[in-house]
């Protein structure tokens, strides 16, 4: 059996995808790769906000799968909307790596005082820690950004950790604490989709780590209750079974926080839907000010 593997051309997006690729050649199944544009890719001027909803770096590659061009596609987890098209299934999620941020600087970190990122919880949460930051809007790979920070253009850019450990890239900077600098829900962990192919799927299946795939449930369960897509600042993560989720104002002034214990994904809905009763008008103030419609 050959599995024809479809990735975004990023290096992230291909080390990604060869970290699924050598898994199944290890086991002794022939894999082919494929390169496919999505919309996230081809739009890098503006921020992510104006181009769409979550799901710019999935839709291509859900498509290429339903065609046939491809039989699954390897994404990072947090990148997949919580609506999923008829026909796929997230096959395999591999054991979780680092959830955390990582904040890349050279120097001293009191010199920092402009911080690259386009990710609105992250402004918030860094806003947060020091109201006196000027978060400016930075989008590329991370070529592009390590590049814009030694040209000078910020004196620091936050990066995801795990990216930057799959790539092997080595960066002066510090990690940012996940209890504190909460992630995006799914930071940190890659999943493969698949058509919902009964003898492709125990394939992939192979790969699947149960820890990471029930932290992960949790954080989207959570995630779907709460709502307030990709763009409120919102982190949601999960460990083991300890929860933590906040939804900020995007001055990083405001926030609504729970933390707590579970165990099922009953409590993680209940969980959800308290904290959307609690954070519904951060949530639509966020949008409201970002020009877009719930």
């Amino acid at each position: 059996m050959t599995v024809r593997i479809g990735t975004r051309g990023s290096k992230l997006a291909l080390a990604q995808a060869e970290i699924v690729g050598k898994k199944l050649a290890g086991l002794g199944i022939k894999v082919e790769q494929k390169i496919i544009s999505t919309q996230g890719d081809e739009v890098t001027g503006v921020p992510l906000h104006e181009i769409g909803k979550q799901g710019v770096f999935v839709k291509a590659l859900d498509d290429a799968i339903l065609d046939g061009e491809i039989d699954c596609a390897v994404h990072s987890m947090k990148d997949i909307p919580a609506i999923r098209p008829s026909g796929l299934v997230i096959a395999a999620i591999l054991p979780r790596d680092s959830p955390a941020d990582y904040l890349a600087y050279f120097g001293a970190v009191s010199a920092v005082k402009v911080v690259g990122t386009s990710s609105t919880r992250r402004k918030a949460q860094l806003l947060r820690h020091d109201p006196d930051l000027e978060i400016r809007d930075l989008r590329g790979n991370v070529d592009t950004r390590m590049r814009k920070l030694r040209e000078g253009q910020y004196n620091a850019i936050v990066l995801a950790e795990a990216g930057l450990q799959r790539l092997g890239v080595r960066i002066p900077g510090e990690r940012l604490p996940p209890e504190k600098f909460v992630p995006t829900p799914n930071q940190g962990t890659i999943a493969v989709v698949s058509r919902a192919d009964p003898s492709l799927m125990e394939v992939l299946s192979v790969l699947d780590h149960p820890g990471t795939r029930k932290d992960v449930a949790i954080e989207r369960a959570v995630m779907e209750q709460v709502g307030a897509g990709c763009f409120t600042p919102m982190g949601i993560y999960c460990k083991a079974g300890h929860l933590v989720a906040e939804v900020l104002s995007l001055d990083g002034k405001r926030v609504e926080r729970i933390e707590k214990d579970i165990g099922t994904l009953e409590e993680a809905r209940a969980i959800g839907k308290d904290l959307r009763e609690k954070a519904g008008g951060l949530i639509e103030e966020a949008y409201k000010t970002l020009g877009i419609s719930l």
